[in-house]
């Protein structure tokens, strides 16, 4: 080998090496002191324009259209507590129930404060796991709305099957998924 490409090995290789270098010091910065947190826009108020507010999803069209519509659960059963429902406001949801994980059904009381949740003790639901960060996902009010944004973590946050890239809305007792632990939002 020519003495220019050794030259060029090395310094390839010395560049590599602190590439490397440097995500690990950017992970263990992010992991101990957490990742900044973009704020969520104000919600609109009672006078304001439509146009500020969040648009709706569209509605997936159904499969079936033959069957009748009711609002009634089928053979007269009443739904189970906390089943699916409506968008989880500060009325309707007023406890979150952890069902599986290494907390499962534990059951805590929703207030109207922010709730974050993550392996650091400063967290308002503490879930202390290998897939968990310190500071993984937060509820968030946004109006009467709660919302569920993901704090950059690494394993990311889940809400009924759904990965969370961007503040969602709650579902009343959809499964959110932090970690190994999963939870509800509950009436």
């Amino acid at each position: 080998m020519s003495e220019l490409t050794l030259l060029l090995l090395r310094i390839g290789f010395l560049v590599l090496l602190w590439a490397f270098v440097f995500g690990v010091v950017y992970s263990l910065r992010a992991d101990l002191f957490g990742v900044k947190v973009r704020r969520m826009p104000e919600p609109a108020e009672a006078g304001a324009p439509a146009a500020a507010a969040p648009a709706p999803a569209p509605a997936a069209p159904r499969a079936n259209t033959t069957a009748p519509v009711t609002d009634r659960p089928a053979s007269g059963s009443a739904p189970r507590d906390g089943a699916k429902g409506g968008p989880a406001t500060t009325t309707s949801a007023t406890r979150i129930v952890i069902t599986s994980g290494p907390k499962a059904g534990l059951e805590l009381p929703l207030g109207n404060e922010p709730l974050t949740i993550g392996r650091s003790s400063e967290s308002g639901l503490v879930i202390r796991d290998d897939y968990t960060s310190s500071h993984h996902a937060r509820l968030i009010l946004w109006g009467e709305q709660w919302m569920l944004q993901d704090l950059d973590s690494t394993n990311g946050t889940w809400h009924d099957g759904a990965r969370v890239s961007t503040p969602v809305p709650v579902t009343l007792g959809a499964p959110i998924k932090v970690g190994a632990t999963t939870f509800e939002l509950r009436a």
